[in-house]
């Protein structure tokens, strides 16, 4: 890792999406069916429904981190899904210049603890400053952390 690393805000690396037409109508959810309903909790998967509507397409090519605005936590997901509330930004990269995955550990690595119920994104996490690699190093960077994470994953339910 040799090439010069700039510093930028969070909100330059991230663009945020309400997620309004995303929330699911109905709670009736269903293992039988296609479409996982998501939370930035530590629950992630509430279950899935079989509304066809309003959900959002991510991808590998493509994915999103889902940020709870008042807990603050969040979730890098890579498929499609509808939401439970309102209460969270869908983030994605501005451009192609970031990796999602390594921002999503820059993201999770910001050493903040909310202590109002208020949202945080635009007000605070946006403005956090970060630094920020090379393309090539933040593709080398977000590869680690996610072998990284998913080893700690299963040794932890060894």
């Amino acid at each position: 890792m040799t090439d010069a690393w700039e510093q930028r805000k969070l909100g330059e690396v991230f663009k945020y999406e309400q997620p309004t037409k995303y929330i699911v109508k109905s709670t009736d959810y269903d293992n039988n069916y296609k479409t996982p309903v998501l939370t930035a909790g530590q629950s992630f998967i509430l279950g899935y429904t079989n509304e066809t509507e309003g959900i959002k397409d991510a991808t590998a090519k493509h994915p999103v981190v889902i940020f709870d605005d008042f807990t603050t936590s969040s979730h890098y997901v890579d498929f499609s899904f509808k939401i439970k509330s309102s209460a969270m930004k869908l983030l994605s990269v501005i451009n192609e210049n970031f990796n999602t995955i390594y921002a999503f550990y820059l993201l999770k690595n910001i050493a903040y603890v909310p202590s109002n119920h208020e949202r945080h994104w635009i007000s605070i996490f946006s403005n956090f400053d970060v630094k920020i690699a090379s393309l090539q190093e933040q593709q080398k960077i977000g590869s680690f952390f996610a072998l990284f994470e998913r080893y700690i994953t299963i040794h932890q339910r060894k």
